[in-house]
């Protein structure tokens, strides 16, 4: 799926989406465009993006929203009990 493609399905920013490729979250493959590269990025991808921006909206900072998205998909609801782990409002 390409990043506009992306944008419009999870409704996430297009900065938030950047943050989590540069925080290493998410990988997407790389497709040389002449002197640009578009990116790529695959249903895991997609599907991380949309549980991590979830938790984001929730007020969970960005490596707990990561840690609770791949928990949730892995099947592991609830395990992860980290408290005070909010952004303050």
């Amino acid at each position: 799926m390409k990043t506009n493609e992306l944008l419009q399905k999870v409704d996430i920013p297009r900065h938030k989406l950047y943050y989590l490729e540069q925080k290493g979250y998410i990988t997407p493959k790389r497709i040389p465009m002449g002197d640009l590269e578009a990116r790529e990025f695959s249903g895991a991808d997609v599907r991380l993006v949309a549980v991590i921006w979830k938790y984001l909206k929730q007020g969970f900072k960005h490596k707990v929203a990561h840690q609770k998205a791949l928990d949730e998909l892995e099947g592991r609801h609830g395990t992860s009990h980290q408290s005070g782990q909010r952004k303050a409002a």
